[in-house]
């Protein structure tokens, strides 16, 4: 059941909509009404909240491209070969 959903989430990472949301979420993400809102004074276990912010947004968005080439690597539908 695990591999079937995983492969599953995979076959749809492989389309080009998704690459386009995912690029446009990051940049929103990166973008001045995110960074404002995490601009302040407080602290979360005395790290700065926009420190912390900006470094578990870079961990995420290399998780989400480690996904994508990992939906590269599949094999097509229609043959069952590499693209």
């Amino acid at each position: 059941m695990g591999h079937s959903v995983r492969l599953l989430i995979l076959r749809h990472l492989h389309s080009r909509e998704t690459w386009v949301v995912f690029f446009i979420l990051g940049f929103i993400m990166m973008n001045f009404p995110f960074i404002h809102i995490f601009y302040s004074p407080r602290r979360f276990f005395g790290i700065p909240l926009l420190f912390l912010y900006l470094m578990l947004g870079w961990m995420i968005s290399i998780f989400v491209i480690w996904l994508f080439v990992k939906a590269i690597d599949l094999p097509d539908e229609e043959n069952g070969e590499r693209p």
